[in-house]
């Protein structure tokens, strides 16, 4: 037939993949319906699969189409981000480094890191995104971030992961309230309270970790809110809504009506660690790693 596959095919079919509709996908790329169904007939002839299935009612991506839709995203976001290094580059500058984070990491670790970057490569560009556990994977996965701080127990095949800062917990109580510091015996005290969290979505294994510290002590904490945001979860605990249990630099940076006591005594730590994808050839990430794990290591 003579056909090739080029980049505008790729396009092509990211944008139908996305919308599932033929006529929305054609106003997105402002061609023709019947220019954009033509192209996509040309790029399945040449793949020799079909990549829709399409009925008056809707249009569906198949297996195969499923299957490129991801590595096509891949591409093309590799292509963007390698023309967005070259222009650095080209400028003079080393290129960008793209990191995901927690909340709980911006308190040293992510500063700590940004700093360094500055001192030792005022060349390399940064960007930064808050993102859940998840969200990060996901993200480093499909190369539109390089490296992440994470809670988690392993990632998949081709991340690396390495710890960078084991903390202890820390309870979050109302000013008002009767216990403090110096009455503080064990967490069975509170097997009555209700227990403000970190979304279990957010946070898998911290959500974990905080159960097992509370049946560690004999009881099941009963959960009255979850939140996705330290600052929110102290403002239900300021207004009585319940008590919580946080890593302890979580506590540095706010001005609100709660007070704070470490469980230096339980055998739970909340360990940050950073992540990566192992054949990621962005030229600035092993600047980046070495900075991070360097710190971890004194």
């Amino acid at each position: 037939m003579g056909y090739q596959l080029e980049l505008r095919h790729f396009h092509y079919f990211l944008a139908v993949a996305d919308e599932l509709h033929y006529r929305k996908a054609a106003e997105k790329l402002c061609i023709s319906q019947p220019g954009l169904s033509r192209q996509i007939k040309q790029m399945e002839e040449i793949l020799e699969t079909s990549l829709f299935v399409r009925n008056k009612k809707k249009v569906t991506l198949t297996p195969a189409g499923e299957f490129l839709k991801a590595e096509v995203e891949f591409i093309v976001n590799h292509l963007d981000v390698t023309k967005k290094q070259l222009k650095l580059i080209s400028e003079g500058d080393f290129g960008e480094i793209r990191i995901g984070f927690l909340g709980s990491a911006m308190q040293t670790v992510v500063p700590d890191l940004l700093v360094k970057l500055r001192d030792s490569f005022p060349q390399i560009k940064t960007t930064l995104e808050e993102l859940s556990n998840t969200a990060q994977v996901n993200a480093i996965l499909k190369d539109t971030l390089d490296i992440g701080f994470v809670r988690l127990p392993r990632v998949p095949d081709g991340l690396g992961i390495e710890t960078v800062m084991q903390d202890t917990f820390s309870l979050v109580l109302p000013k008002a309230h009767p216990i403090d510091a110096n009455s503080f015996k064990k967490m069975n005290q509170f097997a009555k309270e209700e227990f403000i969290l970190f979304s279990q979505d957010y946070s898998a294994l911290y959500f974990d970790t905080v159960m097992s510290i509370c049946e560690d002590a004999g009881f099941t904490p009963s959960v009255s809110h979850k939140s996705v945001h330290a600052q929110t979860i102290f403002k239900l605990v300021e207004n009585n809504l319940g008590i919580a249990i946080v890593p302890t630099s979580l506590q540095y940076g706010f001005d609100m009506g709660v007070k704070f006591i470490e469980l230096k005594k339980i055998k739970q730590r909340a360990e940050l660690s950073v992540i990566w994808k192992k054949d990621n050839r962005n030229p600035t990430l092993k600047h980046c790693l070495n900075l991070v794990l360097r710190e971890s290591l004194k």
